[in-house]
C-alpha cells in the first residue's frame, strides 16, 4: 500500500487551511497561535478560530492549550505523531517564565538524573498539565524572584533558561522541584568554574532565610569558598528550617546554620563526592 504524498493529503485541506499552513510554516515556527493564524491570512478572529478547529480535526496543529497549536509536519505520517522539543513548548505555556530547578540542572549539565517533569518559574498561576507524556509544572514565585535567567537557543527556538548560578539558588529555595538536597548537592559541588560572588548575590537578592541558610551549609560541607559570609549569616533566619524540606522532621538542630539537618553530612559529601 503506498504512502500518501504531500498533494494528497493537503487535498483534505480547504485554500483556506492550506494557505494557512504554508504561510505558517513558511515564519518556521513550530507553535503558533490564533493572533498567528489572523495575522498570516488577514482573517477575522471568529474565521481564525474555525480554522484552527478544523486543522485539529485534521491532524494538522495539535492544541497545547487554548489558541495555541503545535503545527504537525507532514513527516509525522498519518497518525500525525510528533512533538517539539519540551523547552519549547514549556515556553509557549506560561508568560513570563523561564526554566529552573531540576530542568535547568539538566541543562547546565548539573544533574545525573533525566527529570519527566519539565520545571519552570513563573509570576503567574499556571496549571500543571501533561502534553504528549511529558509534565509541565509552573512554580509561582514573586516579582522580586523572577530574575537571573537568560535566553537560550533551542532547535532555532529562543527558551528562557536559569543561569547555573540562579539555578542552584532556585533549587534552595525549593529543593522539592529538584529532587531534594541531595540533588542540589551534587550539583553544586559538580558546577565548575562557579561564580560564587553571583551565586551569593542572587541567594540575598531571592530574600529566603532558608535558601541562604541551605547554600550556607552545603558550601562549608562541600569545601566550596563563600565571599560576603557575614552579609550571608546576617541573612539566617531565627527559626530552625529543614535541610530537605521533602524529609521527615528525624535528625539534628544545627544552632550555627540554623538547621535541622534531617539530611547526615556524610550522605551530602558522599553526594558530591559522585562528581569528583
Amino acid at each position: 500500500m503506498g504512502t500518501e504524498s504531500e498533494e494528497d493529503i493537503k487535498s483534505g485541506l480547504s485554500k483556506r487551511e492550506a494557505l494557512a499552513l504554508t504561510r505558517l510554516a513558511g515564519r518556521n515556527e513550530t507553535i503558533v497561535t490564533i493572533d498567528d493564524i489572523e495575522s498570516v491570512l488577514g482573517c477575522s478572529r471568529t474565521a481564525a478560530k474555525k480554522i484552527a478547529s478544523n486543522l485539529e480535526d485534521k491532524k494538522w496543529l495539535d492544541r497545547l492549550k487554548r489558541g495555541t497549536y503545535l503545527i504537525v509536519p507532514l513527516a509525522a505520517g498519518e497518525r500525525g505523531e510528533y512533538t517539539e522539543h519540551e523547552y519549547v513548548i514549556a515556553s509557549h505555556l506560561a508568560e513570563p517564565m523561564y526554566l529552573s530547578y531540576w530542568t535547568a540542572l539538566n541543562y547546565h549539565g548539573l544533574t545525573e538524573q533525566v527529570p519527566t517533569t519539565v520545571f519552570a518559574a513563573t509570576t503567574g498561576r499556571v496549571p500543571d498539565r501533561e502534553i504528549h507524556g511529558v509534565t509541565y509544572r509552573f512554580v509561582t514565585v514573586t516579582d522580586g524572584k523572577f530574575f537571573g535567567h537568560e535566553p537560550v537557543s533551542i532547535r532555532s527556538q529562543t527558551v528562557d533558561v536559569a543561569a547555573r548560578e540562579k539555578a542552584l539558588v532556585d533549587c534552595a529555595d525549593h529543593p522539592e522541584h529538584c529532587g531534594g538536597i541531595v540533588e542540589l548537592a551534587k550539583a553544586l559541588d559538580g558546577a565548575a568554574d562557579l561564580d560564587t560572588e553571583r551565586l551569593v548575590d542572587y541567594v540575598l537578592r531571592l530574600g529566603n532565610g532558608a535558601a541562604v541558610k541551605r547554600i550556607v551549609y552545603l558550601a562549608d560541607t562541600l569545601g566550596v569558598e563563600l565571599p560576603q559570609r557575614d552579609e550571608l549569616e546576617a541573612g539566617f533566619t531565627s527559626g530552625y528550617s529543614k535541610l530537605d524540606p521533602t524529609r521527615g522532621d528525624d535528625g539534628t538542630h544545627s544552632s550555627e546554620y540554623r538547621l535541622l539537618l534531617n539530611v547526615s553530612t556524610d550522605e551530602i559529601e558522599t553526594a558530591g563526592g559522585r562528581f569528583r
